[in-house]
């Protein structure tokens, strides 16, 4: 166990520099270093256990064309004035993070059930398939890459001929991913035994849909996230040291997820004002503009959930996230313009100036060189938050939520913004790229419409996600340091 420190700053004077003073650093209590790799930067935040204070953060390219650990190792530098030896706690979406395929019996049933499962999941889901997989089927799913499968299918006692036809399907796939198995609980003994003769990785939880109208995601969401962490994070290529993936303790969706519940938790303080306009007090909305993603998550109050519990929604998670792998502002900057189109938010002259910047944006890993290319980057990081919230609300009008009940974002009393872009803007820059999102008819302005709208600016969500579990206090204290309570 390592040792554990806390830190103070102050000044010194140096006798022999002629007065001159420099920052010190007085250890005397537990400190973690938090650390988040992403695709475009890897992010550290050095935090006081015992109070959540932070004492420092830092930031540097992540070094996947390399490897990731001379990035990491860079961040633990800079912060090394900080405390000797912290716990260190890291979450990962380098290489694109956790790709995930559902293949389940029927669409509207147990697929949906598995995919609605892995909004929470902290994946990406890549691919969904319903019915028996043939071979056109298997070459979709091969196509479409997945780090894991989840096969899921029928109720508890129910059918299960698909769930058994698809293990033996893919078993007989030469697919070399790890499979979570949530079907038929009567025919899952039988259902891993074929996936395993042929060598397959097979991780055996829970029924996702136990019964007709009951989702049960929780012991799926376990289980992906202990494979993504057991099978998967090591096998990406992004470091060669054989130490890397046991360092790993989260996807990072996944960690700030549980950084989101913990600022709802710390908001659930009625107001005159959100009950005046129908919100929810302490349902969250975060959007988090990346390189490679843009992610939507929604935590919902104790009111919101259970309104879930009655006929509208049933089966959605009240802790639940949309990814969208096609919307980031340097790995999918070619395709968040190409859906920007799509949606009809640009004039042509704006597609032609901003497809400049996206060509150039390839071949630059550090922030924006001129004004130009920041308003560039900014126009983008609005438009990402634009569509990720119409296609989240759509989502969930597909669910069969509304926000008449206080279950769908819309009813959210705080909108977070998130994202290094977001994070690095100026008060009026943040302002005007919001005044965007409120005049979109789309979807997207009724989720910022009526809800206070605040900024992540020092990134401490994922952190305090990753502290959540073991440090709960810590993790609260962090959130309300970042500036999002209070």
């Amino acid at each position: 166990m390592p040792t554990l420190w806390h830190v103070r700053a102050g000044t010194l004077t140096c006798p022999r520099a002629c007065g001159a003073r420099r920052t010190f650093w007085l250890v005397s209590g537990p400190v973690a270093l938090c650390v988040d790799i992403g695709s475009t930067y890897t992010k550290g935040v050095a935090v006081d256990l015992d109070t959540g204070a932070i004492l420092g953060t830092a930031d540097h390219r992540t070094t996947i064309e390399s490897d990731v650990m001379v990035g990491l190792a860079a961040v633990r530098r800079e912060l090394a004035g900080v405390a000797r030896d912290p716990l260190l706690l890291i979450c990962s979406s380098a290489g694109g993070g956790l790709r995930l395929a559902v293949v389940g019996y029927e669409r509207e049933i147990s697929s949906e059930a598995g995919h609605r499962a892995a909004l929470s999941a902290g994946a990406r889901v890549v691919h969904v398939s319903a019915g028996r997989l043939d071979a056109a089927g298997l070459a979709a799913l091969l196509e479409a890459a997945p780090d894991v499968v989840l096969l899921v299918g029928g109720t508890d006692g129910g059918e299960s001929s698909v769930l058994l036809h698809n293990s033996a399907a893919l078993a007989s796939a030469g697919m070399a991913v790890p499979v979570v198995v949530a079907g038929n609980a009567h025919v899952r003994r039988e259902v891993c035994a074929q996936l395993e003769r042929c060598g397959v990785t097979v991780v055996a939880t829970a029924n996702v849909l136990p019964d007709i109208g009951e989702l049960d995601p929780e012991p799926a969401r376990a289980a992906i996230r202990g494979v993504f962490l057991d099978h998967v994070i090591g096998g990406k290529g992004l470091s060669a040291d054989p130490g890397f993936a046991g360092l790993v303790r989260a996807v990072t969706p996944d960690a700030v997820l549980d950084g989101v519940a913990v600022l709802a938790e710390g908001l659930r303080t009625p107001t005159d004002a959100a009950a005046s306009h129908g919100q929810s007090a302490g349902s969250v909305v975060v959007i988090d503009v990346g390189g490679a993603t843009t992610d939507v998550y929604c935590v919902l109050s104790p009111d919101a959930e259970q309104a879930m519990l009655g006929r509208e929604a049933v089966g959605v998670p009240s802790h639940r996230r949309t990814v969208e792998g096609d919307l980031g502002l340097r790995w999918s900057a070619e395709a968040l313009l190409a859906a920007a189109v799509d949606e009809r938010l640009l004039t042509q002259s704006e597609r032609a100036s901003l497809a400049g910047w996206v060509a150039a944006r390839r071949e630059v890993s550090g922030p924006p060189a001129s004004e130009a290319d920041r308003a560039n980057e900014l126009r983008m990081a609005g438009l990402a938050v634009m569509i990720a919230l119409r296609r989240h609300v759509r989502a969930e009008t597909a669910y069969g939520v509304t926000g008449t009940t206080g279950a769908s974002a819309r009813s959210a009393s705080t909108v977070v913004l998130s994202g290094g872009a977001i994070r690095h803007a100026s008060p009026a820059e943040r302002d005007a790229l919001i005044a965007i999102v409120l005049g979109d008819r789309g979807g997207a302005r009724s989720v910022l419409l009526d809800a206070e709208v605040r900024r992540d600016s020092r990134y401490v969500l994922a952190a305090a996600g990753l502290l959540a579990k073991d440090f709960p206090a810590a993790a609260g204290g962090l959130v309300r340091a970042g500036g999002l309570l209070g």
